[in-house]
């Protein structure tokens, strides 16, 4: 780039001299103009001058000849008093002008401006000596009588008659050689005018002639260089043209350069580039978020400090979803690959040359692949959890999966308009949703739960817009058909494998429907459901319906305590904890079939809220003096009338002042009203739908969903809640359900 810079110098040098002479050509007769026009000005000022001495002279003899006839009046009368001081005027401006024009000095006029008279030539010289002469001859006779002119008491009529007398011989000669004097100042400023304008002339043309010159040689340079530029310009076009990829230069203001590649157009999807600001291009078709990174990408590039390659493995539009403009779906959103290089000018950073390239099938194919590669994860997962859990816990999840759906769908069919109704459904939607990816996450089925956990955010975000439609509602029924789906993957799976377990096919008829008020104009997906009960010799059919309890084998409860125990080590470690679960009566006591399936419905909750909320890190319970390994007791009582679940912890307990500090920071109460909440009160504000106290949500907790099902299971059974918390020491759940 430098030797560009210097190879433009030297072909700018020649117009850049030939400027400075035409400039200064002008300059001189601009200088010229100037001072012609300044000595025309002196030399009208000298005419000027000469005539108001002639005139003063005329005024001088006529005042004198008025004061020889007023002789005799009185001296301070105002005739007299007049004419003496004009007359005292005039001979002081005739003394002083003479000498001015004589010598070329400075005169000032009426108005108080002052000027510089021109030096006069021999023939104005003797014209001003013989004037000067007579005047000198004149004027010490007039001095003579103005010294006494007024006194009364001295006669001055001597003087008056001797200035008169001398007056009458000096008034020619100074006239005539004051007019002789004009003439000759006049013809001399116009042999000058004359010149002036010769010379004017001259120069206008030389001046002319050279402009014309210098646009004829330069015009010449223009187009030789235009028709250099033009074939630059066209083979840089025909490789714009004919590159496949994006190619665009950028400015430190982010506006896209004049001259682009053609294909930019196409993969960008818009006409008008040229000039105009990336980032408006970009604006509305990559997420704001995505934006705001890439103008920060852009200023770094353009900082001398940062080194390109460290900069570049910072870049935000690497494979970046581009949306349509237009929002249609005439043209599918595609991947754009943008790289950005570092133009260059000597040592400074000019521009950032940017490179665009259309990756969509390398992109779709990878998204393919990994699809691929997530079904194969997915069913390796479900074969494992199928191979290593009890197949009893298997059936059970796969018939408690449809229930929840089936419950789900009914819930979404059932019409509902007004705020209240629609709160409503949003809530019962989401404990059953909930409850659902607590079984799953219990079986290690990462898969469920990552479905389940991405419709808990958009139920999450249901519940904090404020303002509900039933259209809101919607895109539940992808999640749904997605569980179903993987239901029915495990159900065949778990057939495969015990070919000669008992089948049970059981249709869904419409999952998922969604009510009248949802689902207007959506279409009805009926899905066939067909599910296998694993069983084995030691494990009969659940009856959902019947009321017969079912008969749990010192086996199967140690099953069940084998499947909470790695349920709440696969929690404990996500969360960073150490837990270990005890249970001395899961296995003695029989759990009555009614309540079989809400007991380990909250026993999944509890156990979950216990490892999550209750249990502290290892590192502060060491600090507390506590055994760095929490204890989580979860014991079973069956009397005759009622059945009772304890789940109790070791842990931090519950501390009332921060739910009243969470309570005032999501607006729920003002600091006031929260500081007057009582205990009972704060309990069930943390019972209550979409309350938590953890402050960021993951896949085990954080979304208020968790003890609002353990309240709304113990209500649905007529059962019976007691908490007790020790702040720093424990928790204590209590339920109690009646068998009947």
């Amino acid at each position: 780039m430098a030797t560009i810079s210097n190879v433009d110098n030297k072909r700018y040098q020649g117009l850049i001299v030939s400027i400075a002479l035409f400039l200064s050509l002008i300059g001189a007769l601009l200088a010229f103009t100037f001072y012609t026009s300044s000595l025309l000005e002196r030399n009208t000022a000298l005419i000027d001058q000469t005539n108001q001495v002639a005139n003063s002279a005329q005024a001088v003899i006529k005042d004198l000849f008025d004061l020889d006839n007023s002789y005799g009046e009185d001296t301070n009368s105002p005739h007299i008093q007049r004419s003496l001081s004009r007359l005292e005027q005039n001979t002081a401006l005739i003394t002083g002008s003479l000498s001015a024009i004589e010598q070329g000095g400075t005169i000032t006029d009426a108005d108080g401006k002052s000027y510089d008279l021109p030096n006069i030539d021999s023939n104005a010289q003797v014209n001003i000596a013989a004037a000067d002469e007579q005047w000198k001859a004149l004027e010490p006779k007039i001095q003579t009588y103005l010294k006494d002119a007024d006194n009364i008491m001295v006669s001055s009529e001597d003087d008056l008659a001797q200035a008169v007398e001398q007056a009458k011989t000096s008034s020619l000669f100074i006239n005539d050689s004051l007019d002789n004097l004009t003439k000759d100042v006049f013809n001399s400023a116009e042999r000058q005018a004359t010149t002036i304008r010769l010379i004017q002339l001259l120069g206008v043309a030389a001046i002319f002639t050279y402009f014309l010159i210098f646009v004829f040689f330069f015009v010449r340079r223009l187009r030789e260089t235009d028709a250099e530029a033009f074939a630059a310009r066209r083979e840089t076009q025909e490789i714009m043209e004919t590159v496949s990829t994006g190619l665009f230069l950028l400015d430190k203001d982010l506006n896209i350069g004049q001259q682009h590649s053609k294909a930019l157009n196409d993969i960008i999807g818009s006409d008008q580039l040229s000039g105009e600001n990336f980032t408006n291009v970009l604006r509305g078709r990559i997420s704001d978020k995505d934006l705001k990174t890439t103008q920060q990408f852009i200023e770094q590039l353009y900082n001398p400090r940062v080194k390109e390659k460290l900069v570049n493995s910072l870049n935000p539009l690497h494979k970046v979803m581009l949306h349509n403009a237009s929002g249609s779906k005439a043209q599918n959103n595609r991947f754009l690959d943008f790289k950005f290089s570092r133009v260059y000018d000597d040592k400074d950073i000019a521009r950032i040359l940017v490179n665009v390239n259309d990756v969509s099938d390398a992109v779709y194919l990878e998204q393919r692949l990994e699809k691929e590669r997530s079904q194969n994860d997915m069913q390796i997962e479900m074969l494992t959890t199928i191979l290593n859990v009890n197949p009893k816990i298997i059936n059970e999840f796969i018939v408690n999966t449809q229930m929840h759906i089936d419950k789900m769908n009914n819930i979404l069919k059932n019409p509902g308009s007004s705020q209240y109704e629609l709160e409503g459904k949003l809530k019962a939607i989401y404990r059953e949703m909930h409850s659902l990816k607590g079984e799953a996450s219990a079986l290690k089925l990462h898969s469920f739960t990552k479905i389940a956990s991405d419709a808990e955010d958009k139920l999450h975000a249901l519940q904090n817009q404020g303002q509900l439609s039933g259209n809101d509602f919607l895109p539940l029924a992808v999640h749904l058909d997605d569980l179903l789906s993987l239901s029915n993957t495990i159900a065949t799976l778990g057939e495969r494998i015990n070919r000669s377990a008992p089948k049970t096919s059981q249709p869904v008829e419409e999952a998922p429907v969604l009510g009248d008020d949802i689902a207007k104009n959506s279409t009805p997906k009926t899905v066939m459901v067909e599910t296998s009960i694993i069983s084995n010799d030691s494990i009969g059919n659940v009856d959902i319906d019947g009321g017969q309890d079912i008969d749990l084998d010192s086996d199967e409860d140690d099953s069940l305590l084998s499947f909470y125990e790695a349920f709440v080590k696969d929690i404990a470690e996500r969360q960073g904890k150490q837990v270990q679960i005890k249970s001395s009566t899961l296995a003695q006591v029989h759990i009555p079939e009614r309540i079989a399936k809400p007991f380990k419905e909250m026993s999944i909750q509890l156990l979950r809220n216990a490892v999550v909320h209750g249990i502290e890190a290892p590192t502060v319970r060491h600090s507390t003096g506590k055994a760095e390994v929490g204890t989580i007791d979860l014991e079973v009582q069956n009397n005759d009338s009622n059945f009772m679940l304890i789940v109790q912890d070791d842990g931090q307990g519950i501390d009332y002042d921060s739910i009243r500090t969470k309570l005032s920071a999501e607006g729920r109460f003002s600091v006031e009203d929260a500081n007057k909440l009582t205990k009972g009160q704060l309990l069930k504000q943390l019972f209550s739908s979409g309350f938590s106290t953890k402050d960021d949500a993951d896949e085990d907790g954080g979304r208020g969903v968790g003890l609002d099902i353990i309240k709304a299971k113990v209500k649905d059974y007529d059962g019976k809640l007691n908490v007790n918390s020790e702040l720093g020491q424990m928790t204590r759940f209590v339920i109690t359900l009646p068998k009947a």
